[in-house]
């Protein structure tokens, strides 16, 4: 049985001061966010839709960024190709994002039925026979889905997540996360307390294509440009004597449900290169987005870190809306 209880361990609890008339603009989301997630799919979908119409237009923001990363990952695709992908992006993201606070209102068995898990048997090769495992989750809209789904099935996930600057949102983001077990982390209290968690048999939950600046990365290729991409995880496998699983959680626009996809480990893994683990991470990320880009979070500022000399693409001249 393992022991969700850990001091390290980032859990908030409520307090009073929450309810201090500086927060009621967020508890009226919070309200209005739970009555969406009652309607059905279908509806949202198509109050998502001429949203997204509205914010392709825009110029700036979420969407430049966007732009840019979709003209520096794709300069095959032509601009129409392109702006249909970035239509497609914010209709799921509208979609999934309105109904996101379902995996608080509705119950487990609703998750379940409305979950599709593919290749479960790459994941539970490993656990049923007590080996570690991290999985490499992109950041697709649907990146909190695997956390939930798996530890609902009793398959609890250990993380490092950055804690919200809202701290009412930041409770309630942790206490939907943590609802069937779990542990998140903050960065502040450093690697050892997850790797501990991964060798006590939590699963590793792994942000393969976030940006953690030049000290922490290595230049690699990443579609067809360059990403610095998160080094180390060669060693992180190795210290917490854990198997690196592939999973792509999407958001099914067409039926409304939660698909996780998972592949066979990486092998071999580690390489012995850093530079040669971070691009078998992009190819992963590669090939589960070039199948589905519109689930991708194409707003993420994830080409921000270049190489000395080269100018951040969001903040260039060149690429200016």
């Amino acid at each position: 049985m393992i022991d969700h209880n850990d001091n390290k361990a980032h859990r908030p609890q409520f307090e009073w001061p929450y309810l201090h008339p500086k927060y009621w603009g967020t508890w009226l989301a919070i309200i209005v966010g739970a009555l969406l997630s009652l309607l059905p799919h279908g509806f949202r979908r198509a109050v998502a839709i001429p949203f997204a119409r509205i914010a392709v237009k825009i110029k700036g923001g979420a969407t430049h960024r966007a732009r840019i990363n979709l003209l520096l990952c794709f300069p095959e695709k032509t601009d129409a190709e392109r702006e249909q992908i970035l239509l497609d992006t914010f209709i799921t993201a509208g979609t999934y994002l309105m109904g996101l606070a379902a995996l608080t209102t509705r119950s487990r068995q609703w998750l379940e039925s409305n979950s599709v898990i593919y290749g479960m048997e790459n994941l539970t090769k490993h656990t049923d026979i007590g080996e570690g495992v991290i999985l490499l989750v992109p950041h697709t809209w649907a990146v909190d889905i695997p956390a939930v789904l798996l530890a609902s099935r009793g398959l609890p996930i250990s993380n490092i997540s950055k804690r919200q600057s809202n701290p009412v949102t930041d409770w309630l983001m942790s206490r939907q996360r943590l609802q069937y077990g779990g542990k998140i982390f903050e960065r502040s209290a450093g690697i050892k307390p997850f790797i501990k968690s991964v060798r006590e048999g939590y699963l590793g939950y792994y942000l393969p294509d976030e940006d953690l600046g030049p000290n922490h990365s290595v230049f690699v290729d990443f579609f067809a440009t360059t990403k610095a991409t998160i080094a180390g995880l060669g060693k992180l496998s190795k210290l917490s004597r854990s198997r690196i699983v592939p999973c792509f959680p999407t958001y099914d626009n067409e039926t409304g449900q939660f698909n996780m996809r998972i592949l066979p480990a990486l092998d071999p893994f580690p390489s012995g290169s850093e530079e040669q683990d971070a691009r078998m991470m992009n190819e992963h990320i590669e090939l589960f987005v070039n199948e589905q880009p519109e689930q991708y979070m194409w707003i993420l500022k994830f080409l921000k870190t270049q190489r000395p000399g080269i100018v951040e693409p969001y903040r260039s001249d060149k690429y200016k809306p």
